[in-house]
């Protein structure tokens, strides 16, 4: 399996503080049958910065440990990037980096309760660029929970989403884990990726994820998901399905 949304980077952000935490969730990982992680630090969050230069310097190092640890997992450098209204500047300055090395596509974050008011420009300004920005965990968006149609019209317009597995097996709670369903019934999702900060609070969870994506959904969704974390990873395009507005079931009241 590959997880393309993972906190494995030691000492950078809220993942692991120190290069043994690192080389434990690595081995998790490995536990897993994971073994390719792209690593995706916090980039412009409010408390991490880490630059893209720092990122591909602490893969590197990183990606050195686990082979003296004889860990199979290769580590790719990217970000998880908190948007922002420079992010096309950013991009041509090598600040922010794309989900694999000369890859189009981009793990964007919004912030937990808001959706920014230039997104929509933004998105559209980054696609003219060539670019292809991925929502991080929609689902644990309180604007986009509450308006799927938002999201619905991000995804028509050509962005693309990833899900956690940890929403899918309700760790995030009822209310996302629901909501999670209902994006890979729609096809608004197109990736299902960790997330993983730890071994404890925040693991992987992927094998358990994908258990419950083929109960719900059948076979063929297992496969179209993990499939597009593999061409995501050797830099080809994603496959895309139609997708639908998220159906809300009607009320009914009756009268006394």
């Amino acid at each position: 399996m590959i997880d393309i949304h993972c906190h494995i980077l030691p000492g950078v952000d809220d993942g692991p503080k120190t290069v043994e935490e690192s080389l434990k969730l690595a081995r998790l990982a490995e536990s897993e049958g994971i073994t390719k992680i792209i690593a995706t630090p916090h980039h412009q969050h409010p408390s991490f910065e880490n630059s893209g230069f720092s990122v591909i310097r602490e893969v590197e190092q990183l990606n050195h440990k686990l082979k003296e640890a004889n860990i199979n997992i290769d580590v790719i450098p990217s970000q998880e990037v908190r948007l922002h209204g420079a992010m096309i500047r950013y991009l041509e300055l090598g600040d922010v980096l794309p989900m694999t090395p000369g890859s189009s596509y981009i793990l964007i974050e919004f912030p937990s309760n808001s959706i920014p008011h230039y997104t929509s420009r933004l998105f559209y300004d980054l696609k003219l660029q060539g670019y292809t920005p991925i929502i991080a965990h929609p689902e644990r968006n309180k604007v986009l929970v509450e308006d799927p149609v938002m999201l619905f019209d991000f995804v028509k317009n050509g962005v693309l989403t990833q899900i956690t597995a940890g929403s899918l097996t309700g760790h995030f709670g009822k209310k996302a884990m629901k909501f999670t369903e209902q994006l890979l019934e729609s096809n608004l999702t197109h990736f299902l990726a960790s997330d993983a900060h730890n071994c404890y609070e925040r693991p992987f969870l992927l094998t358990e994820a994908y258990a419950a994506v083929e109960e719900l959904f059948g076979i063929d969704m297992v496969y179209h998901l993990k499939e597009n974390a593999e061409l995501l990873a050797s830099q080809q395009h994603v496959q895309v399905l139609p997708p639908e507005p998220i159906r809300r079931k009607r009320r009914f009241f009756g009268l006394l």
